[in-house]
């Protein structure tokens, strides 16, 4: 066995410079001045990309969105209920200037609730939608695509007018989540086919096409996190079990001991992309990039060897994360053995897919490695000792026990273990392996 003979490390051996990290921990918010900083309610991150959209992040299309306090409150609340076609139902639609729901009964009823403006809150909207009240506009997630061409012919399952998320402008600034957005003309129509029904209080209440689910962690968004249940969020921000699919008619149980407030590491989901909600708080608790780049020097410094060429490994800069450089490490992942690129091992029988590590002779799928770039994923601010299975995103040993154990959602009735880095469905039996790397002979 060869393998005893050859120095090898885990990068956890590495003597990382605890006070260097430490510095380059706070986020850019904490250095500059914090006093004249704008009060930041959160951040949204979109699953699947590392760091950036595929083409770059342009204006409202981005991979993560900040929530700032607004100069002046937007919020909305409901105020006055119309029943039946009334003239002031009719006019609460057609005025432009006030917010209203219109739930359609029937083709001779129709339940309109004006909306007011709340001088206590902040309104964000989502969607797919590039009109102007959407303030920021996601796309279909398609998984490892590395430009917007690859997504454009996928028919989008994400709602125009998707959500909306209300913040309190005062402390602690809690922010709740809605299913649906006001579009254009202030206004959410619940047509006749979707699931809407009248609550025990007189109100009304409903659910959109394909719904807008939540996922709250237990634990917080920590080392110590667990996954919790998905659940659906209406209209009106009630929380309910999951439908049995996706669009069914048939609402789920009502959560009486659930809200809608969204907490640090709440996973929501449009049906076609996932975003992660980060509130202010927990960002300044997470690694930043610049706390990324010293771990990826660090790597870099220990000069981590191809046992089979005997050459020196680099990960790449995190600029350069789509294309493979020559001195990239790759991984047998099923072994963990991280190599550089080599022909060796290939079995031309198996589709060239699956090559034999020279280290131990296991079988398996050869990848080259990328940093996780995105800080916001990371549940700690550990060492990037593990890849995900198959794609190779490296990150800490935590942060890929968390995301291997989350079911996401998946089309309109599964779920699947995914890789937050780029959606790839996890594979293998754990879906992450511990990376070992061999250190320099000299």
């Amino acid at each position: 066995n060869n393998e005893k003979s050859v120095p090898q490390l885990l990068i956890r051996d590495l003597k990382f410079e605890k006070k260097s990290l430490a510095k380059l921990m706070f986020s850019p918010d904490q250095e500059n001045h914090p006093s004249k900083a704008p009060v930041k309610y959160g951040e949204l991150i979109v699953l699947g990309y590392n760091g950036s959209l595929p083409n770059g992040d342009r204006g409202r299309r981005k991979s993560r969105f900040a929530l700032f306090k607004r100069p002046k409150a937007n919020g909305v609340k409901p105020s006055t209920v119309h029943v039946a076609c009334t003239p002031q139902a009719a006019k609460a639609i057609s005025n432009k200037d006030q917010h209203s729901i219109s739930y359609t009964l029937s083709r001779a009823q129709t339940v309109v609730v004006e909306y007011t403006h709340d001088s206590n809150t902040d309104m964000f909207q989502i969607g797919r939608s590039t009109e102007s009240p959407i303030d920021f506009v996601v796309t279909d997630t398609v998984p490892g695509s590395q430009s917007n061409s690859d997504t454009q012919s996928v028919q989008s399952t994400i709602s125009r007018f998707a959500c909306r998320i209300i913040c309190e402008r005062n402390p602690p600034f809690t922010a709740r989540i809605y299913a649906a957005g006001f579009d254009s003309s202030k206004n959410i129509f619940l047509g006749e086919k979707a699931a809407k029904w009248k609550t025990s209080d007189g109100q009304m209440d409903g659910l959109t096409t394909n719904g807008v689910l939540v996922m709250h962690p237990r634990n917080g968004f920590t080392e110590d996190s667990k996954p919790g249940v998905w659940r659906e969020i209406s209209v009106c921000g009630n929380v309910f079990s999951l439908r049995e699919t996706r669009s069914a008619q048939q609402r789920g149980k009502m959560v009486e001991n659930e809200t809608n407030q969204l907490q640090d590491g709440s996973l929501i989901d449009l049906c076609g992309a996932t975003l992660l909600w980060r509130t202010a708080e927990g960002l300044s608790r997470t690694p930043t990039v610049k706390h990324l780049e010293a771990l990826r020097q660090e790597i870099n410094a220990a000069r981590p060897q191809c046992p089979v060429g005997f050459n020196t490994l680099a990960f790449p800069s995190m600029k350069r994360k789509d294309v493979v450089d020559e001195k990239q490490p790759w991984v047998y992942l099923n072994c963990g053995h991280v190599h550089g690129y080599h022909n060796w091992g290939n079995k031309e029988e198996r589709d060239g897919k699956d090559r034999e590590c020279p280290m131990c002779r296991s079988v398996g799928p050869y990848v080259p490695l990328w940093l996780g770039c995105e800080a916001g994923f990371y549940v700690d601010a550990g060492p990037p000792t593990h890849a995900f299975s198959p794609c190779g995103h490296v990150c800490s040993e935590k942060t890929t026990a968390y995301w291997s154990q989350i079911p996401l959602p998946h089309g309109t009735h599964t779920f699947h273990a995914a890789c937050p880095f780029c959606a790839h469905q996890l594979a293998g039996e754990q879906g992450y392996i511990r990376l070992i790397f061999q250190g320099p002979l000299d």
